[in-house]
Order: structure tokens, then C-alpha cells, then sequence
């Protein structure tokens, strides 16, 4: 059965690496569906916007995670840490906390920067805030992509790195492979 993996690039940048990195992810395997969920039209978190549904955007961002069956962050890393907009959608997602679109749901993280450590630390502490609400983050595995300036054709906006390509391949036949047998805890 085709799987449905959803796309969040943790930057809003036109130029993202991260973007790019995401860009050829769904493109190594065309039996996999890919859905890109966007972050750029969410407010800043704020429990007064919350009565009712909440924001529109909120609604169509929580409505694309739900639609899935797991998703990959594609993330950079700031200040040795998680990028704000990525935080705040994590922080949306997660309202109502016993019903939120987060629980129980796939997660794989990867990331790329310029920098030679990969994302090590903003990998690191998503994977603490999504455990945090109940989301099941892919054990074991991670994807740094360090030095990512010297891995694409920024005219181009592609990922050109054969190595690394081979790498994101790998990811995704174990991300998607996992999904399939995610323990389910009640």
C-alpha cells in the first residue's frame, strides 16, 4: 500500500538547504506519495487564538499532519538549537493535548547546515519536545547533513551530493519501513 509522508522544512527561507535537501527527498521514490506541510502562515502560539477551531491555518496544518502516515522534518539548526517556527507549529500541533494530531504519529527527523557538527542539537531537542507529546519519533537513526554549502547547486536550488542522496534513500526505506511497525503503547 503507498504511504503518504508528509514534508516539514523547519526554515522559511526562499533559498532553504533544508528545502532542497526535502525537494529531493520526495523525489528518490515514486512509489511513496509526498505531501508538503507548510509552517509559514501560522500565527506565533497563543492560547487566547485557540476558542473555537482556532486559527484557518492552524486548522489546514493540524488537518495535513492527520492526513498522513508519518511525517519528515527537514530542519536547520539555530543557535545550537530548534528554529522558532518550528517550535511554534510543534506547539499548535499539539493542542488539544489528549487528542492532538501529534499523538502516535511517525515522525524522522533529518537536517542539514552549513556547519560541520550536522544538526545535532536541534535534532536532539525536537526529538525531546515531539516524545514529549507522544509522537513516535524514528529510533536509532539520524541524518546530519554537515558542510551542505559544498552538497547543492544553489542556482539550481538541488541537492547534488550522490553520497548523500544515497543516504536520504536509505533514511526513507527505513523511515518508511518503520512506520509499518511503530509499537503502538495504551
Amino acid at each position: 500500500m503507498t504511504k503518504t509522508i508528509g514534508l516539514i522544512v523547519g526554515s522559511l527561507r526562499k533559498a532553504s538547504y533544508n528545502r532542497m535537501v526535502a525537494q529531493t527527498l520526495s523525489e528518490l521514490d515514486a512509489s511513496i506519495a509526498f505531501k508538503w506541510i507548510e509552517l509559514k502562515e501560522l500565527p506565533l502560539f497563543n492560547e487566547d487564538l485557540e476558542a473555537g477551531d482556532g486559527p484557518e491555518a492552524v486548522q489546514v496544518f493540524k488537518a495535513a499532519i492527520q492526513a498522513v502516515d508519518g511525517v519528515i522534518i527537514v530542519s536547520p539548526e539555530y543557535n545550537s538549537g530548534i528554529p522558532g517556527v518550528l517550535k511554534n507549529a510543534i506547539d499548535w500541533a499539539s493542542r488539544p493535548s489528549r487528542s492532538s494530531v501529534l499523538r502516535r504519529k511517525p515522525f524522522g527527523l533529518i537536517g542539514a547546515t552549513p556547519g560541520g557538527m550536522g544538526t545535532v542539537h536541534a535534532q536532539l531537542q525536537t526529538r525531546h519536545i515531539l516524545e514529549s507529546v507522544q509522537a513516535q519519533v524514528l529510533p536509532f537513526q539520524k541524518l546530519l547533513i554537515s558542510q551542505v554549502h559544498t552538497k547543492v547547486d544553489a542556482e539550481q536550488h538541488r541537492l547534488t551530493d550522490e553520497k548523500t542522496k544515497e543516504y536520504l534513500q536509505a533514511y526513507l526505506q527505513k523511515f518508511v519501513h518503520w512506520i509499518d511497525h511503530v509499537p503502538t503503547l495504551d
